[in-house]
């Protein structure tokens, strides 16, 4: 007589884990570090200010006084950009049971929601200008790179580079472009760090793309960190630098999945030194999901945000621009 096994058997009742495995990243070191105010109008504006270069001249005895030195703030703004997600779910998928989650429309919401955080993230840093939008044409806001005029640095090799041609998110910054782009130095991060400081600026955050990161842990001013090996257990072998002391003060380093890189061949990519308290997210409509119009055997529901991003004073933080994908 055969034995009798499972593959010939009727009625085994299938396995599968009640968890659902996502490792996608959800991440988003800038959005997550810098302010959150809020905006009224498509065009959110602020001012920006700053004070008269120092002086070490002194007064005549009796003297009149001189004229007025005032001068007026600036008032710079950015457009609001709406950035959304929809889900359409039928009744049926809703009313199954189903592994991993209760209802699908809730699942697939949550994620709706974590996938419009990663969008807010990418074009926060990325180098498009703000555009007010017309019929058939998304409003766009200047994401960060746009914004940086004063304190800019390149590794270009060939001289073509250029930062954005009038800053306050108007114009796209010019890439050195294929051929041209150079190593990350450290000499080029101590001359960002100098630009900002002698500007006013008090960068604390390093952004880098995952390539950058591995090139500034090699940088000699990365703190050192130690870990006292027992005897009677496993070393922990350290090889990240999270920490580069400067020599006008501490910048926590961070890698950032979402940093865009330049277009074309031989694509560059870039380092941001950050100041989070002088930048911020300023949102006109906050994360609201919509339930439309019901058409049939179904519910289709709209996620959005609207928000800008305001860069308090361009001069608070730089970019090391054009840098070699190793």
């Amino acid at each position: 007589m055969a034995e009798f096994r499972t593959y010939t058997a009727k009625g085994d009742r299938e396995d599968l884990s009640n968890t659902i495995y996502n490792i996608a990243p959800t991440e988003t070191p800038v959005v997550s570090s810098i302010g959150k105010t809020k905006a009224t109008a498509t065009y959110h504006e602020w001012q920006t200010d700053d004070l008269a270069t120092a002086s070490a001249a002194g007064l005549l005895e009796g003297a009149d006084a001189s004229g007025a030195s005032d001068s007026p703030t600036t008032r710079v703004g950015n457009r609001t950009q709406i950035q959304g997600k929809t889900v359409h779910v039928s009744g049926t998928l809703d009313a199954v049971d189903k592994a991993g989650r209760k209802t699908e429309t809730a699942y697939q919401l949550a994620k709706a929601g974590q996938e419009l955080k990663r969008d807010m993230e990418k074009t926060i840093l990325g180098n498009v200008a703000q555009d007010a939008g017309a019929a058939g044409t998304a409003r766009l806001l200047g994401s960060i790179q746009t914004w940086l005029l004063t304190n800019y640095v390149t590794e270009d090799t060939g001289s073509t580079g250029a930062g954005p041609v009038g800053g306050n998110g108007t114009a796209t910054r010019t890439s050195a472009g294929s051929g041209n782009y150079g190593a990350f130095e450290e000499g080029k991060l101590k001359e960002a760090v100098k630009s900002c400081f002698e500007n006013g600026g008090n960068p604390t955050l390093l952004v880098v793309p995952p390539t950058q990161k591995q090139a500034v842990s090699a940088f000699t001013g990365i703190a050192a960190q130690r870990f006292q090996a027992p005897a009677d257990k496993q070393s922990t072998i350290v090889g990240a630098a999270d920490v580069y002391m400067s020599d006008f003060g501490t910048l926590s380093v961070v890698p950032d999945r979402f940093m865009t890189a330049d277009g074309g061949t031989g694509t560059g990519e870039q380092a941001l030194l950050l100041d989070p308290t002088m930048a911020s997210v300023a949102t006109l409509r906050p994360f609201e999901s919509t339930l439309l119009a019901k058409t049939g055997d179904s519910e289709k529901h709209q996620m959005l945000v609207e928000y800008t991003l305001q860069v308090s004073n361009e001069k608070a933080h730089c970019i090391v621009a054009d840098l070699l994908v190793a």
